[in-house]
């Protein structure tokens, strides 16, 4: 049996196979990235009720601003795609 070998892919190439891969992906889940947002978000608020205020999560509303950009992002993406 005869092995081929690879060739070494660029940079360039891996950020295009892993964007067309999650492109593909997202394609038929279109409200994923939204529902997980808005998860993010519901959780921040849980968190600043559940946590004293002094924590760094409480501090930041760090789940707030990761939530909002991946609810964004998913609309922006699931009207592109």
């Amino acid at each position: 049996m005869e092995f081929k070998r690879r060739e070494p892919q660029t940079f360039i190439e891996r950020i295009s196979k892993l964007v067309d891969r999650a492109s593909e992906y997202f394609a038929h889940r279109k409200g994923l990235l939204p529902m997980l947002g808005m998860l993010l978000i519901f959780l921040n608020l849980l968190l600043t009720i559940f946590l004293p205020a002094d924590m760094f999560l409480v501090r930041t509303n760090l789940a707030l601003h990761i939530g909002l950009l991946v609810a964004i992002f998913g609309i922006l993406l699931a009207w592109a795609l």
